[in-house]
């Protein structure tokens, strides 16, 4: 379907990842059937559909990866690779019946709010106009990719890739390659370009906490296993309480459940057992605690620095020339490709939407949060920001599984849409009240969480946004689910002319 046949519709929804096909998903199962997702790439699955550098993968057991409603017993490891997450896309769009409803290659740049007659104007890339009551954002925050801050980057004459938008024409074979990051991406990407490569030199600003990876392929008879409701019922229970365990109890509950020491002696363990030389293990063993930023587990990664022709560099980047790169101490480091494994932005003004939202008062989102902190009640809409819901807001994820959150999201996002279709509202906002008091709630909460202990100043996390906060739902799973289900809807104000003429 193109940009071409836009029309008025009662729903936008942005994205086509898996926030967005959640959501029309839910639309469908209570009625509300007259949306339409806006989508920026050709082809379903978000993060699955951008991603495709070598090495891809879910970093989540796949039992838990998945929507409660359509767990498949088909994943060939424990931790699938991108590309069956791509395909999980694709299939839920199918089942689903949603494809009819999605415009590709529509990029959504401007959303204003329209007070006339309570609906959001929608500009795309390609000049079109959709008007629609409601307004859902599903773009995701791990979506725009993060392009380092150094000297010349643009100036390489060679092949430049970023992770996020790989290349699979470049032939890294014999090529001397360099790759800065060394977050989750990179991770994942070392390990298999390292075999290929004539020399690899990863340029490392802060070291990651890496944990050994539970990685197996599944045999036919856990697949069998995985066919019946019982199976699938056990995966997904023991791969929720892993994920539970390693993130929001450790995290957010860090003061009552001291976890992230425990684990840290894990990672050291798993790092001395890997890597031979002490040096180079030193240089690879962060100086923050477990916790600060997100650890990687991967079974390859850290046994990778023990090859002759892979180089770990701390020393700090000057600049990007266009034969390499030029390091503080002055040494030149000749490179034919250039990998830019610096993930995304995060949590940041100009990325959450990721187009201009434009309020009833002519406030950007972007500069309510700027001149407010980032803030929204339960993760999912904002005062001012009248018939707005987004899928990953500030303090909506609490660093479980994603489609956890999905379903919690788009739970209370249905639970309002289908209040005014009751009392025939054309205009539901949340109450400046509802989200002072989540806000404040959400402060309160924060001593237990572990990126407040000291280490953390110096893990140069993303998690930190640029008034210090992390807007990460302090909340089990299971809490978070459950306030999407029991949140009061008086914190919603829902107005219109049919509302009165019921009263």
């Amino acid at each position: 379907m193109s940009s071409a046949d836009l029309r008025e519709v009662e729903v936008a929804i942005v994205g086509a990842g898996f926030s967005g096909l959640g959501t029309g998903i839910a639309l469908d199962r209570v009625g509300l059937r007259d949306w339409v997702i806006l989508e920026d790439g050709d082809g379903v699955g978000g993060t699955w559909h951008w991603n495709t550098y070598p090495g891809v993968a879910v970093d989540i057991p796949s039992f838990s990866y998945q929507f409660s409603f359509a767990q498949r017993a088909d994943w060939s490891r424990t931790y699938a690779p991108g590309r069956e997450l791509k395909r999980y896309a694709e299939d839920c769009a199918d089942a689903y019946g949603l494809r009819d409803r999605i415009r590709f290659s529509t990029r959504v740049e401007r959303a204003a709010w329209s007070a006339e007659d309570n609906r959001w104007i929608l500009t795309t890339a390609g000049g079109a106009v959709v008007r629609a009551r409601f307004l859902i954002n599903g773009s995701g925050v791990l979506t725009t990719p993060n392009l380092p801050n150094i000297p010349g980057v643009e100036s390489f004459a060679g092949r430049t890739l970023h992770t996020a938008r790989w290349d699979h024409g470049v032939d890294l074979v014999g090529q001397k390659v360099g790759v800065i990051g060394t977050g989750a991406s990179a991770v994942q990407l070392v390990p298999e370009i390292a075999p290929q490569v004539a020399a690899l030199t990863v340029f490392q600003r802060t070291p990651i906490w890496c944990f050994p990876k539970a990685d197996v392929r599944l045999s036919g008879a856990a697949r069998r296993a995985l066919r019946t409701s019982a199976g699938r019922s056990a995966g997904r229970l023991l791969g929720q309480a892993f994920v539970e365990v390693t993130f929001p109890l450790a995290a957010h509950f860090h003061t009552r459940f001291p976890l992230a020491g425990r684990m840290e002696s894990v990672a050291k363990a798993w790092l001395s057992s890997q890597v031979r030389d002490p040096e180079t293990r030193a240089k690879l063993t962060p100086a923050y605690g477990v916790g600060c930023k997100r650890p990687s587990f991967h079974n390859g990664y850290l046994a990778t620095f023990n090859r002759e022709n892979v180089h770990l560099e701390t020393e700090a980047i000057d600049e990007i020339t266009p034969t390499g790169i030029r390091t503080r101490d002055g040494v030149e480091h000749p490179l034919d490709v250039l990998v830019l494994a610096t993930g995304f932005k995060g949590v940041e003004s100009d990325n959450i939407p990721t187009y201009d939202l434009v309020g009833e008062s002519g406030e950007t989102l972007g500069e309510f949060w700027d001149r407010n902190r980032a803030q929204a009640y339960q993760g999912v809409s904002v005062p001012g920001f009248p018939n707005f819901f987004t899928v990953f807001g500030p303090y909506g994820y609490n660093g479980a599984s994603y489609f956890a959150l999905i379903e919690a999201q788009t739970h209370h996002i249905v639970r309002c849409l289908t209040r005014a279709r009751e009392v025939g509202a054309d205009r539901v906002e949340v109450t400046a009240a509802a989200n002072d008091r989540y806000f404040a709630e959400m402060m309160r909460r924060r001593p237990t969480q572990v990126f407040w202990q000291d280490s953390c100043s110096r893990a140069n996390s993303y998690y930190f946004d640029q008034h210090g906060d992390v807007a990460l739902r302090r909340s089990t799973t299971w809490g978070a689910a459950r306030e999407s289900r029991t949140f009061d809807l008086d914190d919603y104000q829902f107005t219109g002319a049919a509302v009165g003429a019921r009263r």
